[in-house]
């Protein structure tokens, strides 16, 4: 091979270790920011109160249905605001 054959491959080489070495620290550090910010910062939780009308034709049966779905749907992180029948 000649000299200018091994240089280029031996540039390429050593570039994509580099990419590589890159993207790897990139994705490491944004793996442990997301960490820091769930564990440390998290959101705080507001509880919403149910509100439903006074005059509600909805049976009560339904809305429990409805607010239990909502339930396991959000794995408990949903609330159930207003029930309205379109």
């Amino acid at each position: 091979m000649s000299e200018n054959f091994e240089i280029a491959l031996q540039l390429l080489g050593v570039g994509m270790v580099t990419v590589f070495a890159i993207l790897f620290l990139v994705v490491f550090i944004g793996d442990a920011i997301v960490l820091f910010v769930n564990r440390f910062i998290g959101e705080e939780k507001k509880e919403m109160p149910i509100v439903l009308e006074e005059n509600s034709v909805i049976d009560p049966k339904k809305s429990a249905a409805i607010e239990s779905a909502i339930q396991i749907v959000t794995q408990g992180k949903g609330k159930v605001v207003k029930i309205e029948k379109c």
